[in-house]
């Protein structure tokens, strides 16, 4: 219902309601009819069953089952350990998901508990929950409205509605009835909306909506969407699922093979469960959410708070950052940027123009003990300059000098304010504001095409525009009214005001295009002012188009698709809109990043794949829906962002290809031994030491490498990209076979020889050429000796310790006993650390070939 476009009587009419409000017996019907008038949420899910959704994943399963055949074949430890990554992992995503369900709490908190109600023709304070449509309440400042209301009678009314709406100035409210129908939130003068606050002024008004009809309730339904999968959870569902075909079919030809060799089959079903402990990473979960962790604490040093852990890595995929403009493309405070005085009949001080004057007498600011302003943006931007450009007590000076007798607020239907000052035994008026409204009331409309000109010049750079007219008068007229004050004025001038963008923003969305990301203004401001902030950033260009709301809502959900990945700044915006642009956007196979701070904002930053809050000026509400908070609430944030998640899957690519390279190695030693006539070369306790030591904690150490140099150069991941592109299959495969080649020609090489310590030299064999390969993979291009043997600290020292522990189980006796090795002389020792050596050479060599074959295609 377009409640703005209709007249009062006829509000009155279609709600049931009167002049004296609604009975009491009425309003009790109204409340079985309506219900309460707070937000309601769908059904939670209980805590038991969110935490046993945990387990509900592809590779959590098959972690479970891992851990059941190591129970199996008597391997308590190593069930002991996979059950306690499990367990860890589900924690961590039930704290995750039990604290989103915190963004409809907080949304519920934004209520009145008391306010004041017409029943039965008496004003009356009821709870907020018992307001009903067709109720009539009075409005003042420092009100939290409780519901949508039609307002019919309105006393210099300000409402700030940038919880809503996004708009960062108070809106002056009116009564009258609007005429365009297609009129966004933030134009629907004569409507107040639930969760927004009176700053100003008094009013009273008919409620015409409460609950979930409510705009507020609106954002809340939207609120309980899905979230957007990550592309870590997809890639990991995939690396779940293909792992787990390859382990049955493995294992079952192994078995089958077996057995046509005339093995025992109970005996080859050991060996087919031993495979399938090898194949899986028991450790890829913890290692991954522990990645993530170190990533979201590196990201709180540059300013940015990870409120889940999994998005952390979406920065990497992020292919459009729809970005608010006031506060995060802007600095959030408007700066005078031109004067144009125009020479003046009264000389009221010697070093101050009178455009200036009137700029420090026509205004409603206050001065705190340490000096800072308070008051409107706009009025405090006009003091700072006076006081930046002439002295600190200037404003008040002048102020003091021309004592002010009387002023006329300013509203939204003169769009004015003016206020008269004590001038000797005469009286100066000045008014101030928009520049139709002074230049029509002017005393000669000679200058008014280039008042306008000039204005229009100033507005087309998003310069707001104020102009400023004043008169002399002998007497105050009586009555006192807007038309005998506001008439017969000289021009005193024009002051221009901006909110400036940041100063890094320009290189931070340079920085983003060549990333391959595409950055849009999505704001609550007008289309000119935000049109020229977009070009001066960088964000609009020739190519680029500028849509509003108004625009948006002709467009059919086709025809959005279409030109959604053209738009490059929207303006007046409601929230559904905002969430209608993300959607459209993931339509179209793009992963989102969307910023905010308003409650209206909240919808469109859960949808998104990465929903970024504004942790100075963000309210409860958006940072609890959000994945991620700015504390600077700066654009330039989300680029370091954006560059922590490119290196953290970076890593996870490298520890992924590093722990799967050498559990394939495991497969392939196990599943070729007994093919080519040898013995099973490892025990279960074996591979269990493998995956837990020689596999994780150098794994581990590699979340710590450096960002690669080229890593905001590449364009962002294709959303269907497998965890295995770029060659990590081929890779995995190769080097796999390279060291289970190494490993069992150690093992026909010692038992030709007849040597009893063959077990051990395989199990050292394959231990060090792991540690080997991990040096190897640090960078996928760059050589070990060029990037810098100690430029990870961290790997050094795990890689030595994981040495020492390899040599400790060789040669202390009660390890000798837990893993069924025996001590090697030292030329043992040292054949098996040469052999194991042969692997990262080969991969190094990998890397010089990739290269030559690059040159060579360039």
């Amino acid at each position: 219902m377009n409640w703005h476009n209709l007249d009062i009587n006829r509000v009155f009419a279609l709600t049931g309601s009167y002049p004296a409000g609604l009975t009491s017996q009425l309003a009790e019907q109204r409340i079985v009819e309506y219900g309460f008038n707070e937000l309601v949420e769908k059904k939670k899910k209980p805590p038991w069953l969110l935490f046993l959704k945990q387990f509900n994943d592809f590779m959590i399963l098959l972690l479970i089952a891992a851990a059941i055949i190591s129970g199996l074949i008597g391997d308590i430890g190593d069930t002991v350990v996979i059950l306690v990554i499990v367990l860890l992992n589900a924690i961590i995503g039930f704290v995750q998901e039990y604290r989103a369900g915190k963004a409809m709490d907080e949304l519920k908190k934004l209520s009145t508990p008391q306010v004041e109600v017409l029943r039965n023709g008496v004003p009356v304070m009821l709870s907020s929950v018992n307001l009903v449509p067709g109720d009539i309440i009075f409005l003042e400042a420092g009100t939290l409205l409780p519901a949508d209301l039609r307002l019919f009678e309105t006393n210099s009314l300000f409402i700030d509605e940038s919880s809503l709406t996004g708009e960062s100035v108070p809106v002056n409210k009116i009564s009258a009835t609007l005429s365009e129908n297609d009129l966004p939130i933030g134009d629907r003068f004569n409507m107040a909306y639930k969760g927004t606050l009176i700053t100003n002024g008094r009013g009273s008004g008919i409620v015409v909506a409460t609950g979930m009809n409510t705009e507020i309730g609106q954002i809340a339904r939207m609120l309980q969407a899905e979230e957007a999968i990550t592309p870590l959870q997809k890639r990991m569902a995939d690396f779940g699922k293909k792992l787990s075909y390859l382990v049955l079919v493995i294992c079952s030809v192994l078995f089958v093979v077996g057995l046509l060799r005339g093995e025992a089959a109970i005996k080859m079903l050991l060996v087919a469960i031993s495979l399938a402990v090898a194949a899986i990473p028991e450790a890829l979960p913890a290692l991954i959410t522990i990645a993530l962790a170190r990533g979201a604490k590196r990201l709180v040093k540059k300013n940015v708070l990870i409120r889940k852990l999994r998005a952390v890595e979406t920065l990497g995929s992020v292919t459009f950052i729809c970005s608010d403009k006031t506060g995060t493309l802007t600095q959030n405070k408007m700066k005078v940027v031109k004067l144009i005085p125009y020479p003046g009949t009264l000389d009221l001080d010697n070093e101050l123009s009178l455009l200036e004057c009137a700029m420090a007498l026509n205004q409603n600011v206050m001065r705190t003990d340490n000096g800072a302003w308070l008051g409107d943006p706009t009025e405090i931007a006009l003091m700072e300059y006076i006081q930046q450009n002439y002295s600190d007590g200037r404003v008040e000076e002048i102020s003091n000098r021309y004592h002010r007798v009387a002023e006329l607020p300013f509203d939204s239907d003169r769009k004015s304010m003016t206020t008269i000052h004590k001038y000797g035994d005469k009286y100066i008026v000045i008014a101030k504001g928009a520049v139709e409204s002074i230049t029509s009331i002017l005393t000669t409309s000679d200058l008014n095409s280039q008042i306008l000109q000039e204005a229009s010049e100033l507005a087309a750079n998003g310069t707001r525009v104020l102009a400023y007219g004043y008169r002399t008068l002998e007497k105050i007229p009586t009555p006192f009214s807007y038309p005998e004050i506001e008439k017969e004025l000289s021009f005193a001038g024009l002051a221009g005001m901006i909110d400036p963008p940041r100063e890094e923003v320009k290189s931070a969305i340079k920085e983003c295009k060549i990333a391959g990301i595409q950055p849009v203004m999505i704001t609550g401001d007008h289309p000119e002012t935000a049109a020229a902030i977009a070009r001066e950033i960088g964000i609009l260009d020739q190519n680029g188009l500028m849509v509003t709301g108004s625009e948006l809502n002709r467009l059919t959900e086709e025809e959005l698709d279409i030109k959604v990945e053209r738009v490059r700044v929207y303006a007046r915006l409601s929230p559904e809109q905002k969430l209608n642009i993300v959607k459209s956007l993931q339509r179209r196979k793009h992963f989102v990043a969307m910023t905010g701070d308003g409650v209206n904002d909240a919808p469109s930053l859960k949808a998104a794949n990465i929903g970024i809050a504004m942790g100075i000026n963000g309210t409860d509400v958006t940072k609890e829906a959000a994945d991620m908070i700015l504390l600077d609430d700066n654009f330039a944030t989300i680029i370091k962002a954006v560059k922590e998640g490119r290196r953290i899957y970076d890593n996870i690519r490298k520890f992924v290809k590093y722990i799967m390279t050498c559990n394939s190695a495991e497969i392939w030693t196990i599943f070729l031994a007994p093919l080519i006539g040898l013995p099973i070369p490892l025990l279960p306790i074996h591979i269990l030491w493998i995956n837990l030591i020689t596999d994780g904690l150098p794994g581990l150490a590699l979340a710590a490498e450096k960002t690669e140099k080229d890593v905001m150069k590449r364009p962002p991941r294709s959303t269907n990209e497998s965890l295995f592109a770029h060659g990590m299959a081929y890779h995995i495969a190769w080097v796999g076979l390279l060291m289970a080649g190494i490993t069992l020609g150690t093992q026909a090489l010692a038992t030709y020889h007849h040597n009893s310590h063959w077990q051990t030299m395989v199990f050292t064999v394959l231990a060090l050429a792991q540690l080997g390969h991990v040096m190897a993979i640090r960078s996928e291009k760059e050589f070990l000796f060029k990037l810098g043997l100690f430029s990870n600290p961290q790997l050094l020292v795990i890689v030595f310790l994981t040495f020492l522990l390899q040599v400790s189980v060789i040669y202390l006796p009660f390890a000798n006993k837990i893993l069924k090795t025996t001590p090697l002389s030292l030329y043992e020792l040292l054949l098996c650390i040469g052999v194991s050596a042969v692997v990262f050479h080969a991969v190094e060599l990998e890397k010089l070939i990739k290269k030559k074959l690059y040159s060579s295609s360039n």
